[in-house]
């Protein structure tokens, strides 16, 4: 009886053992075989890649000196403060703003002078105002044929006193 009771034991730690055993000799050959499978696929040509994340490019500022001009109103003159900086679509584009820099600002300060001091504080206002500079400064410098490629004009200060 004695040998009975610890065989039991025994024979439950030896299905252990051998589960444990084939199980380990299962994923041992899966990764085997997946190894041999993934350099005999790369040997023959056909090169295992990894997703690839698209790159997106780094964004082209134009950051202009602020301007500040006078807006005449029914009863009284304002001034405008404002910081503008310009997202633009290529290289090409901001060699253009910078190399026809005076024009650029020119027109910037006779569309500024044009506005009404309390439309332009709203954000309708506002908005309409970005509007007009983006088609304003978009517009050729002579003697390009295209103009730059503006993509948004940010203000970085608007003060309106």
């Amino acid at each position: 009886m004695l040998q009975s009771k610890s065989s039991k034991p025994m024979k439950a730690l030896r299905s252990l053992l051998t589960s444990t055993l084939i199980a380990a000799g299962s994923i041992a050959a899966t990764l085997y075989f997946y190894d041999s499978f993934s350099i005999r696929k790369a040997s023959a040509g056909e090169s295992i890649r990894a997703p690839t994340v698209p790159v997106m490019p780094s964004p082209i500022f134009a950051e202009l000196d602020p301007f500040t001009v006078t807006l005449n109103s029914e009863y009284q003159r304002r001034i405008l403060y404002v910081g503008i900086t310009l997202r633009l679509a290529d290289e090409e584009s901001a060699r253009t703003i910078k190399r026809y820099m005076p024009e650029v600002r020119d027109r910037i300060l006779s569309l500024l002078a044009q506005q009404d001091p309390i439309a332009v504080q709203s954000a309708d206002g506002r908005q309409q105002l970005v509007q007009q500079l983006r088609s304003r400064i978009s517009m050729p410098y002579m003697p390009e044929p295209t103009g730059p490629s503006i993509k948004d004009v940010l203000f970085t200060a608007f003060v309106v006193q």
